[in-house]
């Protein structure tokens, strides 16, 4: 015991008081938020030299060997890898939207349009008149409460976009496609894409392209979101809507109308279901939301965050898409259908016919359920940094 006291009292001697120790990191911390301006400024002069030279926002290659390198850099520092290498892809992703803001992919010399955002007051009609304003062109906003009407815009428009709510966009397209000039776009931004393409195909002379965005319009930025383009006609204008999306950062996925609204079924219909049932079901029961986060875990506070964000949102999006896909009924039958063969398990508690279930569905997920596993351990380790 006296050996210890000595101890103690020989590092109480030595030891630096902690408001000194503090004061260090602070200092420390500085020189680090210096040092991000100073690579921020750097990153300016790397987007100016893009614009110019055509080079995309984002080289994965160049991404790949910076983020090793700093994780190889790490380990002698006695730093973990894996905690340097998030660090790096969040200050990556600040650089990538620091060169969008500064329009590193917008060409210098870019043809204007005069471009018609029907619906251009909504939220995703915004976003598209941000998108094109960004690029140089005059944008028209046509809404039903603007001066401006819907068909004196379509008339006049290089481009016509219709960004309408999806129950009205077959009759606004029947309304205004024939009103759009033959040497004009038309481009409609609705969640499903079969009966949308083959109106426009039908009511319009001109040039035809559905496109959705897999993304809210309330994003943080465009760079590397996800935009489908399903081309109905005219492939000069296929190419030039192509470079001005691609210009805005955006990563596009060309393909059928009939192949998307399948896939969306799933990546919408399916998980807004799924969503809705537990949102649904908790109501039902009563359960205090409060006193469930008393006992919660990283991956229901990810359920949590997603269902209330859902249900934050608008009822008439979310039903518009759930009763406007083709696919809903087979999609929502078979959800029910396998929840009530897992309700069976579980009420009989068949052990052996839950792991088969389970089994059954690892085997499907084959091998991405490996990176599911990596990415779903970083989104946890986020969460709990948060709460």
């Amino acid at each position: 015991m006296a050996h210890e006291s000595k101890q103690n009292q020989s590092f109480n001697d030595q030891a630096r008081p902690l408001s000194v120790l503090r004061a260090m990191i602070d200092s420390i911390d500085h020189d680090v938020l210096h040092l991000l301006a100073k690579r921020n400024a750097l990153v300016g002069e790397v987007a100016e030299y893009k614009r110019h030279h055509r080079r995309r926002i984002r080289d994965l290659t160049r991404e790949r060997e910076l983020l090793d390198d700093r994780r190889d850099r790490a380990i002698p520092l006695g730093l973990s890898p894996e905690m340097i290498e998030s660090m790096f892809r969040l200050i990556l992703w600040a650089s990538r939207d620091r060169q969008a803001a500064l329009k590193a992919e917008i060409p210098v010399d870019i043809e204007p349009k005069a471009v018609a955002i029907i619906g251009g007051k909504g939220g995703m009609g915004k976003c598209l008149a941000n998108l094109f304003g960004d690029l140089g062109h005059a944008v028209m906003i046509a809404d039903v409460d603007t001066q401006l009407s819907s068909k004196e815009a379509a008339s006049v428009a290089d481009v016509v976009v219709i960004s309408v709510p999806i129950e009205a966009t077959a009759d606004v397209i029947r309304e205004l496609g024939p009103l759009v000039k033959e040497e004009s776009l038309l481009i409609d931004v609705c969640s499903v894409k079969s009966e949308p393409l083959s109106v426009m195909l039908d009511c319009c002379e001109g040039s035809v392209i559905g496109t959705h965005p897999l993304f809210g319009p309330s994003v943080h930025s465009l760079q590397g979101q996800r935009l489908v383009i399903t081309h109905g006609r005219g492939d000069d204008w296929l190419v030039w809507l192509k470079s001005m999306f691609e210009a805005r950062g955006l990563e596009l996925l060309e393909t059928t109308a009939e192949r998307h609204d399948k896939a969306m079924a799933i990546v919408q219909v399916l998980t807004h279901f799924s969503t809705e049932v537990m949102g649904k079901t908790m109501a039902r029961i009563g359960v205090p939301i409060d006193e469930t986060l008393l006992f919660t875990s990283p991956i229901y506070m990810l359920e949590m965050f997603m269902t209330a964000r859902h249900f934050a949102q608008s009822p008439r999006l979310y039903g518009s898409i759930q009763m406007s896909n083709p696919e809903t009924p087979a999609v929502t039958a078979a959800y029910i259908e396998a929840a009530e063969a897992l309700h069976k398990i579980a009420t009989d508690q068949d052990r052996e016919a839950f792991k088969k279930t389970f089994d059954e569905v690892r085997a499907y997920f084959g091998d991405f359920t490996e990176q599911a596993m990596a990415q779903s351990d970083f989104l946890i380790d986020r969460i709990v940094e948060r709460t």
